[in-house]
């Protein structure tokens, strides 16, 4: 599992790497997910507890908060601690800041991996599903990797779409 997050974070970096200010609040279509600025100034997501239909299309920076969000209660639940919920976590207000967040993130996973011992992988583990699934920590690393993957390419694809329409 291990190996299969280094190549899915390498994917990352590849279009991490290449993002420009521009390129997080680009709105492809509507409807769109993204974020903005609250009255206090906080950056918060559009979100709905039951998905709307059609789904709306997100921005890169709505997929950065969200990779944030659920990267953060993932390693909340491997720490024993309560994640909060995705109105209580802000955008970084920038894609600079967003980068380094996800940055920081995957340094804080692999420190957390690094502590799992071969027993602690059978540990029962209540996200991003319900406690009553009698899901374990291994199951949650798979998830993390897939999730991972799934916004990243999501992101990539954004990406090429916005720069391609700039060149038409």
């Amino acid at each position: 599992m291990r190996w299969q997050f280094e190549f899915t974070w390498a994917l990352a970096e590849l279009h991490l790497g290449v993002l420009a200010a521009e390129d997080f609040l680009w709105a492809p279509a509507d409807p769109h997910w993204t974020v903005r600025p609250d009255a206090d100034g906080a950056w918060r997501p559009d979100w709905a507890d039951t998905e709307p239909d059609p789904v709306p299309v997100p921005t890169i920076g709505w997929l950065s908060w969200h990779i944030g969000w659920w990267w953060s209660a993932a390693i909340d639940q491997l720490a024993d601690r309560t994640a909060a919920a995705p109105e209580d976590v802000p955008w970084p207000g920038d894609g600079v800041a967003a980068v380094a967040w996800l940055r920081e993130l995957r340094d804080t996973w692999l420190r957390v991996l690094d502590d799992l011992t071969e027993a602690e992988l059978d540990r029962p583990a209540a996200f991003p599903w319900p406690a009553e699934a009698g899901l374990t920590v291994a199951h949650l690393m798979s998830w993390v990797n897939s999730e991972l993957m799934k916004n990243i390419a999501e992101i990539g694809q954004l990406r090429l779409l916005r720069a391609t329409s700039l060149t038409s």
